[in-house]
């Protein structure tokens, strides 16, 4: 299963809405490799026991995985306080000073992530995706229409959650990013 992602058009309706331009103008893993972001489709029926995962895991350093079932970003109306609130801070433009991994268990949602030219492009993560977001990249989250998703995140170290709203040029991890991005302009990175 390939993940899918697009260029967004510049609509102001709906968040959940998918927003392609006309015409769809897709963009292909290699592009989303060149960003930086990392992609994996496993298996999230056997997740507490997957081996794919557990490799990953131990190559990348995740060695905090939040998995117990209170713990899980089970994200939808009735199971979130301030369920509304909650998603607009989502889509709220930001940075992370680390990697942000999400591991899509259940439902489906979309990631927004700037490429080099400050474009929108619209990732639909659906159950068994799993993207890696590299620390400085621009992006935010929403919900699609179906309205429910269920994340698993992983770690390096303890979890740190903090999102820091653009602008943010001067943040070490956006500078670091930048520099990352542009040196290797044309190298596609590690991805699977």
């Amino acid at each position: 299963m390939a993940l899918e992602a697009w260029l967004m058009d510049e609509s102001d309706e709906d968040q959940r809405l998918p927003h392609h331009r006309n015409p769809k103008e897709f963009v292909p893993l290699s592009k989303l490799e060149e960003i930086g972001l990392l992609y994996w489709h496993l298996n999230p029926q056997n997740y507490e026991n997957d081996e794919q995962l557990k490799k990953i895991r131990e190559e990348r350093g995740y060695n905090y995985m939040v998995c117990s079932l209170k713990d899980l970003l089970d994200l939808c109306p009735g199971k979130v306080q301030n369920y509304e609130e909650k998603l607009k801070n989502f889509f709220t433009e930001h940075i992370h000073g680390d990697e942000e991994i999400c591991y899509c268990l259940e439902g489906s949602g979309y990631f927004d992530v700037r490429d080099k030219d400050d474009q929108w492009i619209r990732i639909c993560i659906k159950e068994g995706d799993m993207i890696v977001l590299p620390a400085g990249i621009y992006h935010r989250f929403t919900l699609d229409t179906s309205n429910y998703v269920k994340l698993m995140r992983l770690f390096i170290g303890e979890p740190v959650w903090t999102a820091y709203n653009r602008p943010q040029e001067d943040h070490p991890a956006r500078q670091s990013y930048i520099k990352n991005l542009f040196e290797n302009s044309g190298v596609a990175l590690e991805a699977h």
